[in-house]
């Protein structure tokens, strides 16, 4: 796919683009945001607190997260550990979005860095490949990665003034693990994702009741660990085969 200049019609497109793609996410982000917004205001936090916790994280799965473990007391290390290894996963991301980045200034590499999240990343592959490094992908990224930022900031905004009187039969809480399994299921392309995937909903049910989600990030960690293994082994058995 040919590169064009940065003011070209070509990046154009490929921005709106992005941004067309992210819209029909939004719904899934909105019920997010309600509730990031209304626990804020029911932890006691201002909402000017909460919302700079909403811009400083941009993340809204360790955000809830470190909610909960407010909530429960738990000890802060124990609260910004759980926030950092909910957020693992973008190490994965930055490294597939390492080359496209590569040639910037570092000025342009943090906000891009910081926009970085699971729907901008999962349309981005979903449309080209890892290979496609063009500036039509950058620009792509750019539409999508702003759409969803100022998606959540405003869910999170009208949670805020809003959260409280949101009926509680909504259960809008039911759609936070409904959107991450739906882009679990989108994500799982081979075997050793499968195994992974069950290993961690297996330990994170099993370890449920230990203290301060603990539970949470073993299952992190022993599920990780069970898929490298599993896919040490299976390329072994495929390199045996071919042999």
């Amino acid at each position: 796919m040919a590169s064009t200049g940065p003011e070209s019609p070509g990046n154009r497109f490929y921005f709106f683009a992005g941004i067309k793609e992210l819209l029909p996410m939004v719904p899934g982000v909105l019920p997010f945001g309600l509730i990031a917004g209304a626990n804020g205001t029911s932890l006691g936090f201002s909402p000017e607190l909460t919302l700079g916790m909403t811009l400083l994280f941009f993340a809204g799965s360790a955000q809830l997260a470190a909610y909960q473990l407010i909530q429960d007391q738990a000890l802060p290390a124990i609260i910004v550990f759980t926030a950092l290894m909910v957020n693992i996963r973008f190490l994965i991301y930055s490294a597939a979005f390492a080359p496209l980045l590569h040639d910037m200034k570092t000025r342009h590499k943090w906000p891009l860095a910081y926009l970085l999240s699971d729907q901008a990343y999962g349309l981005c592959a979903s449309r080209f490949s890892p290979q496609d490094n063009g500036r039509e992908k950058l620009y792509y990224y750019i539409g999508a990665a702003l759409a969803l930022w100022v998606s959540w900031v405003g869910s999170v905004g009208l949670g805020l003034l809003v959260g409280e009187q949101i009926p509680a039969e909504w259960s809008l809480e039911f759609a936070i693990p409904l959107a991450f399994l739906a882009m679990l299921v989108a994500n799982i392309r081979d075997r050793a994702a499968l195994i992974t995937a069950i290993c961690s909903a297996m330990l994170a049910i099993g370890l449920s009741r230990l203290p301060y989600n603990l539970g949470f990030i073993a299952a992190i960690i022993g599920g990780t660990a069970l898929g490298l293994m599993a896919g040490n082994l299976f390329v072994r058995k495929r390199s045996a085969f071919d042999e």
